[in-house]
């Protein structure tokens, strides 16, 4: 598919697709798309829908680049 009718939800997908298959962190599976892909970055971070964002956010708390949130017990 063509990058530039890629909608976010598409984008989500295949970043999705690209964690579960490699293993690789949603941020270094957003690099890694973009960079197989020609895409820039910039352009990628136009395409981050709220979902893949809490997964980036939830990620980088959990290695301490962000103060955690208070998350309700389940």
């Amino acid at each position: 598919m063509p990058l530039q009718t890629q909608t976010s939800n598409e984008f989500y997908l295949n970043i999705q697709k690209l964690v579960k298959d490699t293993n690789l962190s949603y941020m270094d599976a957003v690099l890694h798309y973009c960079d197989q892909n020609g895409m820039e970055p910039e352009t990628a971070a136009g395409l981050v829908n709220t979902k893949l964002k809490a997964q980036i956010r939830e990620e980088a708390e959990e290695l301490n680049f962000f103060p955690k949130t208070a998350k309700l017990p389940l």
